[in-house]
């Protein structure tokens, strides 16, 4: 199933979208077996689908159309994939039952089934921040988890008496030599510079994963934790950019009313830097007993800035052509905060108590 979209005209892209979607479930609801179901979901949502080449084109639509574009298609391909997901039941079943007649088996023999698993709270907010930014004409990087001390610390102008560049920070798997030094990434931050060498502007990726440090445990810090780092570059990007898309983040994750602050900060690759705080969602500053906020009034959630222009000449960008910014949040800190979670360890402790609070 082909369908010829123009990704930057909102009225062709709906016009285009309706009629997959018309097209896709009449295919799914006459699909006679897996394998075709198979096909048709490559066909309708997959990578190379129309679904896929929309949210790749996202990032060329205009600004102002991006966020209901965005909607549009995840709506799209929800029915879609909502459709393919019932119909397969439908397929199993049948399939089932045919096995249960061929070999004469008692049907009538008690049947316990077995518990559905679901995903951890973790993974639940990872998909939801970038499902956000997917709306926001982002798409999602990856690299790898054992990286060079290049790409972890010189790449992002980290100097090299900084003190995360010790084997007392930093968890090392080639330690000495700082030409070939190999390590656990401490951030996420490696797949951006990553992604800029290989590919040119404009550039808008948010990358999730897992990160290392040698941290020990407490009701705040892990050794081992994860991470979601933004970064859009392109040309004339200001700090009103970057400022308006953590809004817009911030009202999406935590509720509509959400005001957000931003703080003087530093980080080695970015300047200017800054913390960002949203106004507790609780009691927005209301209450000197808050349990979320404790009566301050704001929560301090993530690091952002403007891309240092040393970066951009680590990775090959000029940086009098193009701007950018970054930013990193914790995912733990996110789910800590929105579900009033008080420790950490809660999310590795595999306690059923805690995890099926949290259903999804």
């Amino acid at each position: 199933m082909k369908t010829t979209t123009n990704l930057t005209d909102p009225m062709d892209l709906a016009e285009s979208l309706e009629a997959l979607r018309t097209a896709a479930l009449a295919r799914i609801e006459g699909a006679p077996e897996m394998s075709a179901l198979a096909e048709i979901e490559a066909d309708t949502v997959g990578r190379e689908s129309p679904i896929g080449e929309a949210r790749r084109g996202l990032g060329r639509m205009p600004a102002e159309d991006r966020r209901d574009a965005g909607r549009l298609i995840n709506s799209v391909a929800g029915e879609i994939e909502g459709a393919i997901a019932a119909r397969r039941e439908e397929l199993a079943a049948l399939e089932r039952a045919a096995a249960i007649a061929a070999e004469g088996i008692d049907v009538t023999v008690d049947y316990v089934a077995p518990r559905v698993g679901r995903l951890h709270l973790i993974q639940q907010v990872i998909d939801e921040v970038c499902d956000i930014f997917i709306g926001l004409g982002y798409h999602i990087a990856e690299g790898p988890e054992a990286e060079l001390a290049w790409y972890n610390f010189d790449a992002l102008n980290t100097p090299p008496d900084h003190p995360g560049r010790l084997e007392s920070d930093t968890m090392y798997l080639d330690y000495g030599d700082p030409a070939d030094e190999m390590l656990l990434r401490a951030h996420t931050s490696p797949v951006q510079a990553r992604y800029m060498e290989q590919h040119d502007p404009p550039v808008y990726i948010v990358a999730p994963g897992k990160t290392y440090r040698n941290d020990t445990v407490d009701a705040t810090h892990l050794p081992v934790f994860y991470q979601i780092e933004g970064l859009a570059v392109d040309e004339s990007i200001t700090f009103s950019d970057l400022k308006g898309t953590l809004a817009e983040f911030a009202r999406q994750f935590f509720g509509p009313t959400t005001r957000i602050r931003l703080r003087p900060h530093f980080f080695p690759f970015t300047e200017p830097s800054a913390e960002l705080d949203v106004s507790c969602f609780n009691c927005d500053g209301g209450e000197s007993t808050c349990r979320v906020c404790r009566g301050v009034g704001w929560l301090e959630m993530l690091g952002c800035g403007m891309v240092d222009p040393r970066v951009f000449e680590a990775v090959g960008y000029d940086p009098s052509a193009v701007t950018g910014f970054a930013f990193g949040m914790g995912v733990e800190r996110l789910a800590m905060v929105r579900h009033g979670i008080d420790s950490i360890r809660h999310f590795i402790d595999n306690d059923v108590r805690f995890l099926e609070q949290f259903p999804g």
